[in-house]
């Protein structure tokens, strides 16, 4: 029992340990200015002092991305007041074709991500082709209109640099509402 009570505690201990370790800082993130679905010209640099979640979306997509668009509105609440002043999300449609601002600001509306601090971002096929190789997204549109891309969410520090990437949408939400939390508290207190 004293044994297992033991073991309990060293590993209490080194999660905490590892949980209190800042995340490694891969590079600056790469700049972007693309519309957002209120039609206005949004960039990165604008979001500067924010933390950022940068994922990759289209509306017409009837599987994973509702499923990934759900589980980032779940961390929004979970978020609370730093969601908007400190914590932003950014979902970049990889559907500039069929994703007009217009498009971006009704699916926002079906999955509640509406208010400040949550942009859908669109721009010309070039644009968005820009972006999603910065970012080291795949995507290629298939013949029946749906299309094949990465699932790629980025956090990005209030400095702009790239901090975390979680690929898949299986990612623990947990985990990741711990590293946003993480790079506010770090960041507010530089």
């Amino acid at each position: 029992m004293r044994l297992t009570a033991f073991l309990a505690l060293v590993v209490a201990t080194a999660a905490t340990a590892a949980a209190s370790e800042p995340l490694a800082r891969i590079g600056p993130a790469p700049a972007f200015t693309l519309t957002a679905q209120d039609g206005r010209r949004v960039s990165l640099a604008e979001l500067r002092g924010k933390v950022v979640a940068v994922t990759f979306i289209y509306a017409s997509c009837v599987d994973t991305c509702p499923l990934l668009t759900a589980k980032m509105a779940g961390l929004r609440a979970k978020l609370g007041s730093d969601f908007g002043p400190r914590v932003a999300f950014v979902s970049v449609t990889v559907d500039p074709e069929r994703d007009t601002p217009d498009v971006l600001r009704r699916y926002a509306d079906r999955y509640g991500a509406t208010g400040p601090g949550w942009w859908f971002l669109t721009g010309s096929p070039a644009e968005i082709a820009g972006v999603t190789r910065r970012y080291g997204v795949f995507a290629r549109k298939q013949p029946r209109g749906d299309v094949d891309h990465t699932f790629l969410t980025s956090l990005i520090d209030r400095q702009g640099m790239l901090r975390v990437q979680y690929l898949g949408i299986r990612y623990d939400a947990d985990e990741m509402l711990r590293d946003l939390r993480s790079l506010v508290s770090e960041t507010a207190s530089r």
